[in-house]
């Protein structure tokens, strides 16, 4: 057994409801389809050179390059839970862990050739906990690891938002937690959850003007329009509202019915 301290990012991937699913379709279709998305999943993982870890309603991955924990997340998130109809969330940070590597031994027994231990896997966890369905989250420590580092597998129109302060259950500091995606349903805070409490952070985020479609400028217009046609009404309309005699007239009409 081998024991070395290192700085990896770590991405915690879990399955929505994969145990109601299990008892859904029964243990052999459940089967058959679970590893149909997990060979989807390591295929994807070998593509951004990540690492297996563990597995059990999800994966335990970690990379050696932040960057490629990113696009893995924003890449899987849009592309496999489509075609396997399972809902996930994912949650990224970047920390010092300590890496076991277990004897041949120890493996043959059926320990995991490599494993993880430290507080970063447990940030990790807890980020995925508090996640929405499809959602990817990035603690700030993973949030500064890819500042200005996006590449060509980054996707296009991928969004960075800070969704708030949250106290974890077990960690001493509160986390900033920021929201990574390309769509508003994917960038919206999270509330909080059993382990995970939020402590403060935008209500709503909103789309910014040069990511919003035709219908959303639509909407956004309205409103605008109407008010100047109102104020513009007012002002035409003012020297006749304006008019002493004319009042006068008003006035005395009333007092006559």
């Amino acid at each position: 057994m081998e024991i070395k301290e290192r700085r990896l990012a770590i991405v915690l991937l879990d399955l929505i409801g994969s145990t109601a699913f299990v008892q859904r379709a029964g243990a052999m279709k459940a089967a058959e389809w679970l590893q149909y998305h997990d060979r989807l999943t390591r295929s994807l993982m070998y593509r951004f050179e990540g690492r297996e870890i563990d597995r059990s309603d999800g994966f335990l991955l970690s990379f050696e390059r932040p960057i490629d924990a990113v696009n893995f997340a924003l890449t899987y998130q849009s592309t496999i839970p489509p075609r396997v109809k399972l809902n996930t969330r994912i949650g990224v940070h970047v920390g010092n862990v300590a890496e076991v590597t277990q004897s041949e031994l120890d493996t043959l027994g059926g320990a995991k050739p490599v494993e993880l231990e430290g507080i970063a896997k447990n940030v990790a966890a807890r980020t995925m906990s508090v996640c929405t369905a499809g959602q990817v989250l990035l603690t700030a420590d993973a949030m500064a690891a890819i500042k200005g580092r996006t590449n060509s597998f980054t996707p296009k129109g991928t969004r960075y938002v800070c969704v708030g302060l949250y106290r974890f259950k077990g960690v001493a500091e509160p986390v900033s937690l920021f929201a990574v995606g390309s769509t508003l349903d994917s960038l919206q805070p999270p509330p909080s959850s059993e382990k995970v409490k939020r402590l403060g952070g935008p209500k709503k985020v909103r789309s910014r003007a040069r990511d919003r479609k035709i219908i959303e400028w639509f909407w956004w217009l309205i409103p605008r329009i109407l008010i100047i046609e109102l104020i513009y009404i007012l002002c035409l309309m003012w020297p006749w509202f304006s008019n002493k005699p004319t009042i006068k007239a008003i006035l005395e009409f009333i007092n006559e019915q």
